[in-house]
């Protein structure tokens, strides 16, 4: 068979749709089950019903999610980016604020000069600085 002849005849774009559709498809059911399982409200039960039903009916079963839990996908979504952002945001700020031992010492004879502190404390803080 030509390919001209199939690309005149459409089974060539019919394909590409196909196949588009298909990996719209997959994708959504990716999102869906990723969604279900990263949801901490919704019960075990619920969830293996959810997942049967995705299984059993894959397309009838993915739309009703959508209609279903759709609205809430994006707030679980951005709550869960959040809570990533806030955890990357606090462990640079811990990175950061922990000064070097040269700081460290550095504060620790500040306050050996200005009398807060004696001899043998300024040599604990300075022993805990270079350990």
């Amino acid at each position: 068979m030509d390919v001209s002849a199939t690309f005149g005849s459409g089974d060539i774009l019919l394909w590409m749709l196909y196949f588009f559709l298909f990996i719209i498809w997959f994708w959504l059911l990716i999102a869906i089950f990723g969604d279900l399982f990263r949801d901490s409200e919704t019960g075990g039960g619920v969830k293996a019903l959810w997942v049967i039903f995705l299984i059993v009916l894959p397309f009838l079963g993915i739309l009703l999610y959508l209609i279903v839990r759709g609205k809430g996908m994006g707030a679980r979504q951005a709550e869960q980016m959040q809570a990533a952002q806030s955890a990357f945001d606090s462990r640079i700020r811990s990175v950061t604020s922990s000064s070097s031992p040269a700081d460290q010492i550095a504060q620790a004879k500040s306050l050996l000069d200005s009398g807060a502190i004696d001899q043998a404390e300024f040599a604990k803080l300075k022993a805990a600085a270079l350990s």
